[in-house]
Parts: structure tokens; sequence; C-alpha cells
């Protein structure tokens, strides 16, 4: 997963206002107690941010992969 990607599925899931709003303030446990922004910046992959976003929003499997991508069953 690219940046570009990252940013997009936040915006898709939670609004291109209110992505940027939680992905500065936002501390997120799953990237060391850092904001998405200060994870990204510090070098976490794009795709361990937004998972630990989903995580922390209870952000739903089915939309974890975006909105036109449909998961496959396993």
């Amino acid at each position: 997963m690219r940046a570009s990607d990252f940013w997009r599925l936040m915006d898709d899931e939670f609004g291109a206002g209110y992505s940027r709003v939680l992905a500065n303030s936002l501390v997120l446990a799953g990237v060391g107690g850092r904001t998405a922004v200060e994870a990204l910046a510090s070098g976490y992959q794009p795709r361990e941010v937004w998972l630990a976003m989903c995580e922390v929003q209870d952000v739903p499997p089915e939309r974890r992969l975006g909105r036109d991508i449909k998961p496959t069953a396993n």
C-alpha cells in the first residue's frame, strides 16, 4: 500500500475533512502510541497505520479494503 492509498481509504471511510483530524489527533496503540501522521513520518508502513486506525475506529472487516474491493472468502 502506498501513502496515497492510505489517504484515499481514510477519505472514503471518514470523509475528507474528518480523516485529517483523525490522522493528526487520534493516538493509535497499534503503531507505538503515535498518531497516523506521526507513524507515517517515522517509517511505519501505510497498511499498518491503516489497520491500526481501523481497529481503533471499529471499521468493519468488509470495509477495510476500501469501497470497491470485496474481500475474498477464505
